[in-house]
């Protein structure tokens, strides 16, 4: 029996040590093998399951907004948790090294307990050396485990303000939910269309640090937008609208910078999608009459447009590569998706609930 406590409490303390390792000082390597990430995803799920059922849209907004800064502690609870059992089945195998002998068990894991969270040196009792050097080992993994998880904090935090940064501008010239129409309009009623092609460039250099940043640390895709009618996922879903009508319906627009755009971020939302598991459809996700009204509010906005057929065949074409995964991951973390044409809010809400209307923005024209 001493021998089988030791070696499960050894492999439980490796492998939480492990998966804090990874999680936080190592976060691409081993991304789908993390304890976290099974933390997380289960916890959001539960979180779901409570929110889909209240009928109060602002309180559902405020659970699901709280659940990403709070699922830190949530896995550091899980951690400690997991390593207060892992130092305390060690503590029992090795009970005949210290002094005073624990009685039982749940003594045993007490005394782990404190040596891990530094309230007591329980090398002072041990006698022995084996057990000296678990009860040092303890202490350093709980100073450890502090410090990285601070540390990630600080982290997690600089990644979600340098997101949303952008994700909040973009509503002046997009409105919220954000829009590619609005978008467009936007710069053409002001005469901006020259502001367009450092637009895309922007939203390029957001895209491909969002993936980075994302896939790093999984947990800021949980985290929300400080406002209720935008998201990141929104925000991208809008600026990737607007490249794909600047390269098949908008004669004359800067195809370069749309292309790079559209590219870098289909490349964002596919590799989420692949990293959450998430099943898209190949649909475009807007039928012909969508498309017809989206052009003559273009054209009245000023621009030239390609022939119909034409622009018709080839926009279904290109948004058909990102629209299944880029509903996929607003479906799950219930967000509003982007809005087409920006007038009727589509974004997630709770059976029963009245459809809302996007917020109006002056700066951005319907």
């Amino acid at each position: 029996m001493n021998v089988l406590s030791g070696v499960v409490g050894a492999v439980l303390v490796l492998t939480i040590v492990s998966d804090l390792l990874v999680t936080v000082a190592l976060p691409r390597a081993a991304r789908r093998g993390r304890l976290s990430r099974y933390v997380w995803r289960g916890g959001w799920t539960a979180v779901r399951a409570v929110a889909d059922r209240v009928r109060s849209a602002s309180l559902r907004e405020s659970m699901l907004g709280a659940y990403g800064p709070l699922s830190v502690f949530l896995v550091l609870a899980v951690w400690i948790v997991l390593l207060i059992f892992g130092y305390g089945l060690i503590v029992y195998a090795l009970r005949d090294q210290i002094s005073p002998r624990p009685a039982d068990l749940p003594s045993a894991l007490y005394l782990g307990g404190t040596a891990l969270l530094t309230l007591s040196y329980a090398n002072d009792a041990g006698t022995g050396l084996a057990a000296k050097v678990v009860g040092l080992l303890a202490a350093s993994t709980g100073l450890v485990m502090i410090a990285l998880v601070i540390t990630f904090l600080f982290s997690l935090y600089a990644a979600f303000r340098e997101r949303e940064i952008e994700v909040i501008t973009l509503e002046a010239r997009a409105g919220a939910p954000p829009s590619g129409v609005a978008f467009l309009e936007f710069h053409a009623q002001y005469h901006l269309e020259h502001e367009i092609a450092p637009a895309f460039d922007r939203w390029q250099r957001w895209a491909a640090a969002v993936l980075d940043s994302h896939l790093a640390y999984p947990i800021l895709a949980y985290f929300r937008s400080s406002h209720d009618h935008d998201s990141w996922i929104s925000s991208l879903g809008a600026i990737m609208d607007a490249a794909t009508l600047v390269l098949t319906t908008i004669e004359g627009g800067p195809v370069g910078a749309a292309k790079m755009a559209l590219w870098v971020g289909g490349h964002c939302i596919d590799d989420l999608a692949d990293y959450f598991g998430f099943r898209r459809s190949g649909d475009a996700g807007i039928d012909l009459a969508d498309f017809r009204n989206a052009r003559e509010r273009l054209e009245r906005a000023g621009y030239r447009l390609q022939p119909e057929a034409e622009a018709w065949e080839k926009f279904q074409r290109l948004r058909s590569e990102h629209a299944g995964s880029l509903n996929a991951l607003a479906a799950y973390w219930a967000t509003p998706p982007s809005e087409w044409i920006g007038e009727t809010s589509t974004h997630f809400q709770h059976p029963g609930e009245r459809p809302a209307r996007a917020r109006s923005r002056s700066s951005a024209p319907r």
